[in-house]
C-alpha cells in the first residue's frame, strides 16, 4: 500500500501499531467507510503472520474540536468487549488504540462483520416488506435484550452512574448546545428547564447503546437477522427508556437531513413509532407511561448532535459528503421536542 494521504490516519504510525498488536500482520488496504456523520470508520485489510486474510474495522473520533463525553472510543470498546458472548449481537473486539502517538486520539479496532447495512430508502427497497418490518422490530426486541443484561454480570458495574442519569442527560445536552451552537435559539434553554423539572423515576438501570437505529446494525445477507449492533460511542448505564426514545426518534422522517440519505420510511413497510414502542414494551415488560418525556429529551439531544455536525461542517472539519443540509434539521427537531413536552 502506498503512503497516500487518508484523512484521520497516519499510515506509518498505524502500520507500526498493527505490528505491535498482531506481530507479523500487514495492512495493504485502508478504505473510509461512508455513511457516518460523527466518528470516522475505516476498513483495514491485509494478512496476518500466517498469511491468512485480515479484515478489521477501525473507528476514531471526527476531526476538529470535540465536545466532552462524545466520541469516546475507550468507552465504546469497553462495553462491546463486555458484551462478547452475550445475547446482544456485537462485533468481535481486536484492540483499543490508546497510544496517542499513533493517531493523536484514542481509537478502537474490531473484527469486520460480513453483512449488509440499510442506510437509506434505496437500501431498504432491496428487502421485502416483511423483511423491513422484521428488521425494525428486531432492533426493538434486541434493545430489550440489551436492557435485560445485568451490568455487574458482564463486568460493567462501574461503567457509569445510573442514578440521576436522565437528569444529567438534560444538563449535558444543554451544556453541549452552548459549546457547538452556530445560532441563538432560546427554545433550547426553555426545553432544558422544562425537562429538568419533569424527570420521571427510572424503572431499571441498564446498559444503553445510546444511538441505536437501523443503519447502526449489520444484517445478514440472506434476511433481516441482526448480526451486530455497532457504533457504541454513546454507551452508558442509565434509564433504558432514553435508549428506546432514541430508536423511535430515528423512525421519524424528520431526521432525514441528519442522516444525509432518503429516510427509510420512504420505502414503506416499517413499523410506526407506536408499533416499535409496543414491541419493546412487550419484550422488556417496562411501562411506557412517561414516554413523552423521553421523546422530548431524545429530540432535543438529536437537535444538539445535528448542530454539532453543522458546526464541524462550517469549520471544514467533516470528511465525506452529505453534511450541507444537517443544520436544517435542528429547528424542526426542537419543535418536535416542544410538542412532546406539551404532552406531559
Amino acid at each position: 500500500m502506498s503512503d497516500v494521504q487518508i484523512a484521520g490516519i497516519d499510515l506509518p504510525r498505524l502500520r507500526d501499531w498493527v505490528t505491535r498488536v498482531a506481530p507479523g500482520a500487514e495492512i495493504d488496504r485502508i478504505d473510509l467507510i461512508t455513511g457516518g456523520k460523527s466518528n470516522l470508520t475505516y476498513r483495514l485489510r491485509g494478512t496476518d503472520a500466517a498469511g491468512r486474510a485480515l479484515d478489521w474495522v477501525l473507528r476514531r473520533p471526527p476531526l476538529g474540536v470535540l465536545t466532552p463525553s462524545a466520541h469516546d472510543m475507550g468507552r465504546e470498546f469497553r462495553v462491546v468487549d463486555a458484551l462478547q458472548g452475550s445475547a446482544v449481537p456485537v462485533a468481535p473486539t481486536i484492540a483499543l488504540g490508546d497510544d496517542l502517538d499513533v493517531l493523536g486520539v484514542v481509537f478502537a479496532v474490531y473484527g469486520h462483520v460480513d453483512g449488509r447495512t440499510v442506510q437509506s430508502a434505496d437500501d431498504a427497497r432491496l428487502l421485502t416488506g416483511s423483511e423491513r418490518r422484521e428488521a425494525a422490530l428486531g432492533l426493538a426486541t434486541g434493545l430489550a435484550r440489551l436492557h435485560d443484561v445485568d451490568p455487574a454480570a458482564v463486568g460493567l458495574a462501574g461503567f457509569g452512574r445510573p442514578e440521576g442519569f436522565a437528569t444529567r442527560q438534560v444538563a449535558r445536552w444543554a451544556d453541549q448546545w452552548g459549546r457547538v451552537k452556530t445560532r441563538d435559539l432560546p427554545v433550547v434553554e426553555r426545553l432544558a428547564s422544562e425537562l429538568a423539572a419533569r424527570v420521571p423515576a427510572p424503572q431499571r438501570a441498564s446498559i444503553l447503546h445510546g444511538d441505536l437505529r437501523l443503519d447502526n446494525a449489520i444484517l445478514a445477507h440472506d434476511g433481516p437477522r441482526v448480526l451486530a449492533f455497532v457504533d457504541w460511542e454513546m454507551a452508558a448505564l442509565g434509564d433504558p427508556l432514553t435508549d428506546l426514545a432514541t430508536l423511535l426518534v430515528y423512525a421519524d422522517p424528520i431526521v432525514e437531513p441528519v442522516l444525509g440519505v432518503p429516510h427509510l420510511d420512504g420505502a414503506g413497510g416499517f413499523p410506526s413509532q407506536g408499533g416499535l414502542a409496543q414491541a419493546y414494551a412487550a419484550a422488556s415488560g417496562l411501562s411506557l407511561d412517561d414516554l413523552d418525556f423521553y421523546l422530548a429529551l431524545a429530540y432535543l439531544k438529536l437537535a444538539v448532535i445535528a448542530e454539532g455536525i453543522h458546526h464541524r461542517y462550517l469549520a471544514g472539519d467533516t470528511v465525506g459528503d452529505g453534511f450541507s443540509a444537517v443544520g436544517s434539521a435542528v429547528e424542526p427537531l426542537l419543535r418536535r421536542s416542544v410538542d412532546h413536552v406539551r404532552g406531559l
